[in-house]
């Protein structure tokens, strides 16, 4: 028995040893960059574009208006943060997206920012929870990181304080293992349609919706398949299947019907309708991506043609039975 308590003291000691090291070490992706981001009318508006249309920041960090078709975004919150993700949309805890306009960043310098954004760690040295898809933003060109800086810099500032995350244990420690460094590619050719397209839809984040997922990982082989469960308090939304096959995806979509579908929300006079109560409504921010350029829609749509078809048929969706 002494043994045996010898042993199980020692397995203890060296689980606080690295639970000691995981919450006190990591997360460790080294220091923020020394840099400072020159505010260039290109820069700013290739950032506008990034950040409204394409990687769709602004989606999350600003205030949406959820009785509303694919909840576009309410008036006087714009940048201000404050969506929660919460458990009963099946997130490990709470998390809030934080406000970015100069309330908040205005003590930040560019290199912690661009830390934030590409690798996961925040002016403190905490780590961010990926929702926050700095996973994918860590691969793109850092000319549009830059320039996605640059933008969120010239935002009005918004007075509005955001309540600290909170994750639920193990993942409050979990968390610290996430960030990582960079990995950042260059911005192919738009001649190059189809890496062109591979660009936008990592930038999009397509596949982190539209693909199974087990505890917030992509599932390999479920790429673009479809089959995310989004909770609501009126039942669960399953994204669809984006891939080319013919019967259970998007293969008998022509390029102009793919851009059109986009494009539905783009009209000037488009007025999102009313969710009735007890109706489903859509996380697919469909009138921000509605304002992305034509030829990039076209780009996503050459590249998904080159993604192996998935037979999947999604049930979208499953209301909760009425009592």
């Amino acid at each position: 028995m002494k043994i045996i308590g010898k042993v199980l003291a020692g397995l203890l000691l060296v689980i606080a040893a690295a639970l000691t090291y995981v919450k006190l070490a990591l997360p460790d992706t080294g220091p923020a960059p020394d840099i400072k981001i020159e505010r260039t009318a290109s820069r700013i508006e290739r950032g506008k574009y990034l950040a409204n249309s394409v990687t769709v920041c602004m989606d999350c960090h600003s205030t949406r208006d959820w009785s509303k078709y694919a909840g576009p975004m309410a008036a006087g919150g714009f940048g201000a943060g404050g969506e929660a993700f919460t458990k009963e949309m099946g997130f490990p805890g709470t998390f809030y997206a934080p406000n970015i306009t100069p309330y908040a960043l205005g003590d930040w310098t560019d290199g912690e920012i661009f830390r934030a954004v590409t690798t996961g760690i925040n002016k403190d040295g905490k780590a961010l929870f990926p929702v926050m898809g700095y996973h994918r933003f860590g691969q793109m060109d850092q000319e549009d990181v830059y320039a996605i800086i640059a933008y969120i810099r010239e935002l009005p500032e918004v007075k509005k304080d955001i309540p600290a995350s909170e994750p639920e244990f193990p993942v409050n420690f979990i968390i610290n293992t996430m960030p990582h460094e960079a990995a950042f590619t260059k911005l192919p050719s738009e001649q190059d349609q189809v890496a062109y397209g591979k660009y936008l839809i990592n930038a999009t984040g397509c596949v982190d919706c539209h693909s199974k997922t087990d505890k917030g990982a992509v599932i390999p082989g479920t790429e673009f398949g479809g089959g995310m469960e989004f909770a609501s308090p009126n039942g669960i939304l399953r994204s669809p299947n984006i891939t080319m096959h013919k019967e259970t995806g998007i293969g008998k979509w022509t390029k102009e019907a793919f851009v059109a579908r986009f494009k539905i929300c783009a009209d000037s006079n488009y007025v999102s309708p009313t969710v009735n109560a007890g109706d489903m409504n859509t996380p697919m921010p469909w009138t921000m991506y509605a304002n992305m350029k034509t030829k990039d829609l076209e780009a996503i749509y050459a590249y998904l043609n080159t993604v192996k078809p998935i037979d999947h048929q999604v049930v979208r969706m499953e209301k909760k039975a009425a009592h």
